[in-house]
């Protein structure tokens, strides 16, 4: 069909509620509107659905929904699920509850038992429910850190992590068979609760969770033994962190906590902030005064699904500066790996996880402390496979996991990352560097001073529109075509085409296979060791270019980005 015979499809559907069916009909002459909304399907992959929120095929709504969950419980049933369960959760966003409890019902109506938290939790809580449980599969309604018009479907599979890429093309193609109208199963809540077929959670899952968390704790009795001068702030940016981190921050001791209660929520409107997202710096405002009013020199802030961890501190002159998310993942593993020192506790088969595009400040890290460090692409789903296969093979202990965006992980617990975790050892190291006469931007400063400064930044380019992503993949397209021989000035010496699967070293022509999956990723490192990567975004319509790079100082470093620029500008 064409986009204007699918919109016909759904305006005459018997099944369309009459609400959806005024809102299609307000929008029967605005070409640009039906093509957006009915000139393709929202695209099922590794991450879910994401999409804008309303009416049409390509959007987030109760058919949509119901057709995925449809798709997902048929591949379930067809992969050994008869005899196994699903476990679901949502967070503050609008529709999310409604969203959850449809996923609930067709699944119930598959046959399949669910479970089903009856109120908002984190990410993380979901993908540790999924293990903890032994269910097969599990779903959480997020958007993540998204503007408030989307929201979106996280599926997850036995290991607690997020569906493969084969996994992801074998429940798309069930959802391609299925009708979103007359193809899906369902029964009401109340009959899905009465047949036992949907139980719903209550705290003994909560308790284990905060109990998995407590565990790993760098030290136990650090954040108590400063508790009488540390003091932090914590806004759950109206999400669902405030369920657990107030309580797991508690809980080890912190008796200084001061939660931004403007922004405790939830709501899913998100009032005073564009986008809730812990990387903004403007999503502290709130934060800073009431940290200048209660002399703190931390603040945490969570995303509304609570996967992902923000933090502002005070540098020496009474300023706060945002740390961005490779700042936030190398002053971790550092602590991490300086506490297990200092008692002799360092395994000799330690490893560390990161992404691609985080900072190489890691790579030194883990090389000058004798630590594994394995590399992925993009995507903590990636994190959480080499954590399987290693505790599979019973080798190697992990330490730590993280991406640029603001995810941790630290323990097995789970295969997601988690602001809850990641909330707590911030506030460790807060502790031990409080503790010393310290604060957080202090040892980022010795973080430097040690291993040489690292500099990141992120350029996102925005494709609006139902062709943004045909202009994304011409842009990758013609750069493969043509790939650049420098970049501001240096020569490019190595690049990894993860798309061909290839690395190529320029100095000695050397071509080697890449253990990455297939993606659209062009990686480029010049003679200076400075990195540019280019790659689509999996959950909004653009594509983002990473900047990583190091100098004498930050002056220097920003002056590399923005010669670098002069290059990726003529990508466009």
């Amino acid at each position: 069909m064409d986009y204007r015979q699918n919109y016909e499809y759904w305006l005459n559907a018997p099944e369309l509620d009459e609400a959806s069916r005024a809102e299609l009909q307000a929008i029967a002459d605005d070409e640009q509107e039906l093509k957006s909304r009915f000139g393709s399907a929202l695209s099922f992959g590794t991450a879910g659905l994401r999409g804008v929120m309303a009416a049409g095929s390509n959007r987030m709504n109760v058919y949509t929904v119901s057709q995925a969950t449809q798709g997902f419980a048929e591949y379930i049933l067809a992969n050994g699920g008869q005899e196994r369960s699903v476990v679901i959760a949502y967070d503050c966003r609008n529709n999310s509850k409604l969203f959850a409890e449809r996923a609930a019902c067709v699944m119930a109506a598959n046959g399949i038992q669910t479970y089903l938290f009856p109120e908002l939790r984190p990410t993380p809580l979901l993908s540790f429910s999924v293990l903890h449980l032994g269910c097969i599969a599990g779903i959480n309604i997020t958007a993540s850190h998204n503007p408030a018009e989307y929201n979106g479907y996280k599926a997850y599979w036995e290991d607690g992590a997020q569906l493969s890429p084969e996994t992801a093309d074998g429940v798309s193609a069930c959802i391609r068979k299925t009708d979103l109208f007359c193809g899906v199963k369902s029964l009401s809540l109340e009959e899905g609760i009465a047949s036992g077929r949907i139980v719903m959670l209550g705290e003994e899952v909560d308790k284990a969770y905060l109990k998995a968390v407590r565990e790993q704790s760098v030290d136990e009795g650090l954040i108590r033994r400063a508790s009488d001068v540390l003091e932090v702030v914590y806004t759950p940016l109206y999400g669902a962190g405030a369920v657990l981190v107030p309580r797991i921050l508690r809980e080890s001791g912190l008796k200084k906590l001061f939660i931004v209660n403007e922004e405790l929520g939830p709501d899913g409107n998100f009032p005073g902030m564009k986008n809730p997202n812990p990387e903004y710096p403007e999503v502290f405002a709130r934060g800073i005064a009431l940290a200048n009013e209660k002399k703190a020199d931390l603040i945490i802030a969570t995303d509304p699904d609570s996967d992902r961890m923000g933090v502002t501190v005070r540098k020496t002159d009474g300023s706060f500066v945002t740390l961005n998310g490779n700042q936030i993942g190398a002053l971790l593993l550092h602590f991490v790996i300086n506490a297990l020192k200092s008692r002799d506790a360092l395994p000799s088969d330690a490893y560390a996880i990161k992404t691609l595009v985080s900072t190489p400040l890691t790579d030194a890290i883990c090389e000058k402390n004798g630590v594994s460090l394995n590399v992925v692409l993009t995507g903590f789903k990636f994190i959480g496979e080499v954590i399987k296969n290693h505790l599979e093979a019973g080798k190697g202990t992990f330490l730590f996991g993280y991406e640029e965006s603001y995810g941790y992980l630290k323990g097995t617990y789970a295969r997601d990352k988690d602001a809850v975790v990641a909330s707590m050892l911030v506030t460790e190291a807060a502790a031990f560097y409080m503790l010393q006469g310290k604060t957080l931007y202090d040892a980022l400063c010795d973080l430097y001073a040690e291993y040489g400064y690292y500099y990141e930044i992120t350029e996102s380019v925005m494709m609006p529109g139902h062709d943004g992503a045909d202009r994304i993949r011409a842009i990758l397209g013609r750069l493969r075509a043509d790939l650049p021989e420098q970049l501001g000035g240096e020569r490019v010496v190595f690049h990894i085409d993860c798309k061909s699967g290839r690395s190529t070293d320029r100095l000695t022509g050397e071509e080697k296979d890449v253990d990455f999956p297939t993606s659209d990723v062009l990686y480029f490192r010049t003679e200076k060791n400075n990195v540019v990567i280019i790659r689509p975004s999996g959950t909004e319509p653009k594509y983002k270019i990473y900047f990583m790079v190091n100098g004498k100082n930050e002056e220097e470093a920003k002056a590399t980005v923005a010669r670098f620029k002069l290059t990726t500008d003529t990508w466009r």
